[in-house]
């Protein structure tokens, strides 16, 4: 019962881990997602409809094209008659001023009181014509006002703009308006710009509502389409009156998506996308790849590249910044299929591109373009070793997007010379950025504690300051060595397990032999063995120190945790069969303490552990056979691996039988070439 009660509490913080990463995933994405309105179709004047028939889901009007707007709106503004208010006190006041001056000093200057009648008659004959501003003149003028309407009192009235008067033009009047009888001469001495004032000031706020009056009364449409209405079926050709419907419809789709109803609607259609999307994905990983959970690294990657290329693509879509055909999505699968494998990296970028879609006006070509690519960029890049390769993969990536791009443009496009050459120039710049992918790996390793092709080939690189010093100190063990891996590399690569770990493994596995190196048979010479000088038990600790002395030099020089493993599981939890059965033998009555003669091990857990572990014991044993035939291998190589399975090492690693016998084949092979015998030359007879 206890046992059941701890599975089912490790079952419960299983899925609380899973929900976290689920809703923390679809919460961060769908926050960075644009909620602006947007039309799903793109369309050209006098081109085909590319899309299937199309139904108006609810009423709108046909709007007038800009154009025509613009020019109605003038011809309407161009008869509109602006308003000005009347002020009588101006002229009560210019009159009353005239007959105060007149009666101090004007008599003196104005010969007779004629002048005064004349003066008060024409100044009120002006005022009733109306006195505006210089900049109102401007104005009227500029506008090519014929009429205005001059509010008096709670009334308005038409007028001809060209009657009133400036104030330069009124006191122009004033002295010119009877030159027979009354002298300018006179009247330019009397000041009579004194008395000359605009009565007629602008009345913006009345101007402005009578303006928004006339353009509420002007009608935008010309027409209306009802809901269920056919618009436009696939392959017609979409002249003026589409067009214009067209438009329509995408200004009121946009109109309608932006109310609070309709963003919220936005919101909760893209949350419940997303998350689909997400369930789908750790439904995959659940079914196929439920190992992902517990390895180190593996969803963190994950769900940070597919949250990264989604944000990065809401962020480019929304701020309007340069084209998202520039961003490298085929780095995505490239560095999952480097890391993991390419099924995953295949559904992750599937995921991906489907999450990044719904951020698009028009998704279809985008989808076509990027999941092409990403296949090409998974099967031309199944192991990166070599900077050459992802070179190539790169051109093979910008390749595959122009012939896809030019054909998709033959399809939809009638003329050649019309062809979207700037496409063209992104996806270059696509494959530019996808070589970034070389550098960013080893970020990536560091931050996911991943161990990439790229750096095991590095390690394996027998010019490698610990390799170096491995060849120096312990020569035969760096023979050994040597060996295994290629005799490992080679069963690797039959049965379809990761070669390159493998063979880098195999360099490193005795490294701690170079703490001790007197103390194993490779590394003797002179017949000298310093084991006749110590117990079995001492023997046995000191050779079984290897595995302990090599995780230390790997952790002193920053091995990955991969290579390690293969030093702590070379032995597994095996016996040092040589002085264990050596010590029985002298104790046939006794019961040995089977921990000083038992490695720490784990046990291989991997089918590259256990391909070492293999090709370990047959070349250590090989060195020991007394003649090399066919025969003699083939039994040696039986005997090691069978009782390697018979002792249980690899009940914890996933290898079948079927592996272990492709082993046993390329071992016998390989030892075989490696033992053969050559032929004796000649000597030339004198």
């Amino acid at each position: 019962m206890s046992y059941l009660k701890i599975k089912k509490s490790f079952s419960y913080r299983d899925l609380l881990y899973k929900v976290l990463v689920f809703a923390g995933t679809v919460a961060l994405i769908v926050y960075f997602l644009p909620r602006e309105g947007k039309f799903s179709y793109q369309f050209d004047l006098n081109k085909p409809w590319k899309y299937g028939q199309l139904m108006a889901t609810f009423d709108f009007p046909i709007y007038k094209d800009e154009a025509v707007v613009k020019k109605e709106q003038d011809s309407l503004l161009a008869s509109f008659q602006p308003y000005y208010r009347l002020n009588k006190t101006v002229e009560k006041d210019a009159v009353r001023k005239l007959k105060e001056n007149y009666k101090k000093h004007l008599n003196q200057i104005v010969p007779s009181v004629g002048y005064l009648h004349h003066l008060e008659k024409t100044l009120k004959e002006i005022y009733a014509k109306g006195i505006a501003s210089t900049e109102d003149i401007s104005q009227i003028k500029k506008d090519s006002v014929t009429f205005i309407m001059v509010v008096e009192d709670k009334l308005a009235n038409q007028q001809l703009a060209g009657n009133v008067y400036s104030v330069k033009e009124a006191y122009e009047y004033l002295l010119s308006a009877d030159t027979i009888h009354y002298k300018k001469e006179i009247l330019r001495r009397g000041s009579l710009n004194e008395y000359v004032l605009p009565n007629l000031n602008y009345d913006s706020e009345k101007t402005e509502a009578a303006k928004k009056e006339l353009l509420d009364n002007y009608s935008w449409a010309n027409g209306v389409v009802q809901s269920g209405q056919k618009i436009i079926d696939r392959g017609e050709i979409i002249d003026q009156r589409t067009y214009n419907i067209l438009e329509s419809l995408k200004k009121e789709s946009i109109k309608r998506s932006e109310s609070i109803g309709q963003k919220q609607l936005i919101l909760g259609g893209q949350i419940l996308f997303i998350g689909i999307l997400m369930l789908c994905f750790m439904l995959y990983m659940e079914l196929f790849r439920k190992d992902y959970y517990e390895r180190k690294g593996s969803m963190p990657l994950l769900f940070s590249l597919i949250m990264f290329y989604c944000i990065v693509t809401a962020l480019m879509i929304s701020n309007n910044l340069f084209s998202i055909y520039i961003i490298p999505y085929a780095m995505l699968p490239i560095i999952t299929r480097i890391f993991l494998d390419s099924r995953t990296a295949f559904i992750t970028h599937v995921i991906t591109i489907l999450a990044c879609s719904i951020t698009l006006r028009y998704p279809h070509e985008f989808i076509l373009l990027q999941l092409t690519a990403g296949l090409v960029a998974i099967y031309s890049l199944r192991e990166l070793s070599q900077r050459s390769q992802l070179f190539r993969t790169a051109i093979l990536v910008i390749v595959t997007y122009i012939v896809l791009y030019f054909s998709f443009e033959l399809i939809t496009e009638n003329d050649l010379s019309k062809l979207n050459r700037s496409m063209y120039i992104y996806f270059v710049i696509n494959g530019i950025l996808l070589l970034f992918t070389y550098p960013l790996l080893f970020l990536l390793e560091k931050i996911f504690s991943f161990t990439s092709n790229v750096t095991l080939v590095e390690l394996s690189n027998i010019n490698n300051n610990l390799l170096r010093q491995l060849s120096e100190t312990v020569p035969g063990t760096f023979q050994h060595s040597l060996q295994v891996a290629n005799l490992a590399a080679e069963a690797a690569i039959r049965i379809g397990a990761k070669s390159q770990l493998v063979r880098t493994g195999a360099l490193y596995h005795d490294i701690g032999k170079m703490e001790n190196p007197v103390f194993f048979t490779e590394n003797q010479s002179g017949g000298i063995n310093p084991h006749e000088k110590l117990s079995y038990e001492q023997s046995a600790q000191i050779v079984i120190s290897h595995v302990t002395d090599g995780v230390k030099l790997a952790e002193k020089h920053n091995l990955p945790k991969v290579i390690k493993d293969f030093i702590t599981t070379h032995h597994g939890k095996g016996k040092t069969k040589f002085f264990y059965i050596s010590w029985k033998n002298e104790h046939p009555d006794e019961e040995p303490d089977e921990e000083l003669f038992t490695y720490p091990g784990p046990n291989p857990f991997t089918r590259e552990t256990a391909i070492l572990m293999m090709a370990d014991g047959v070349e250590a044993a090989s060195r020991s056979l007394p003649e090399y035939t066919e025969e003699s291998i083939g039994n040696l190589v039986e005997k090691i691996i069978d009782s390697q399975v018979e002792e249980g090492y690899f009940k914890e690693c996933p290898i079948t039988f079927k592996d272990i016998a492709i082993i046993k084949g390329v071992f016998k092979e390989k030892l075989k070439t490696i033992y053969h015998t050559r032929i004796s030359y000649p000597e030339l007879k004198k």
